[in-house]
């Protein structure tokens, strides 16, 4: 996995970092279960501060996309694939705004306010048999 920045850039550099891994894990480059490398390579390998590089990985720990483990370091979490199957269909949609004139910064401030859809309750019998084969095994 390959780390970019943009030191012209007037985003700040951990944004950056932020931004790049998320790019990786949309266009599936890095997936479930892989590991970041170690902030302090990074931090070398881009000659900044590692706390810069911490504050990145923190950043997509707090958003769900990475588990921050000690000794394991940062590992790529199960939403992230979620993340990676939405790709085609944010194409999709960025598409056909434009084909309507809806700017960028339009359909971002309606994705942002959009809610989801709620989603139907599971049926009853499943939390039933998930319960009692629960106790079956105790």
């Amino acid at each position: 996995m390959l780390v970019r920045i943009d030191e012209a850039s007037e985003l700040p550099l951990y944004t950056q970092i932020a931004n790049s891994v998320r790019e990786d894990i949309a266009s599936g480059r890095v997936g479930p279960g892989q590991v970041l490398p170690p902030a302090r390579e990074v931090a070398t390998g881009l000659e900044i501060n590692v706390h810069t590089v911490l504050r990145a990985y923190q950043l997509l720990r707090d958003e769900g996309l990475v588990d921050l483990k000690r000794r394991r370091g940062a590992v790529i979490t199960a939403a992230a694939g979620a993340v990676a199957e939405l790709r085609s269909e944010v194409a999709a949609l960025v598409a056909h705004a434009a084909s309507l004139g809806v700017s960028p910064a339009l359909l971002a401030s309606v994705v942002a306010t959009t809610t989801p859809a709620p989603v139907p309750p599971a049926p009853l019998g499943r939390g039933v048999a998930a319960a009692e084969s629960h106790r079956e095994a105790a």
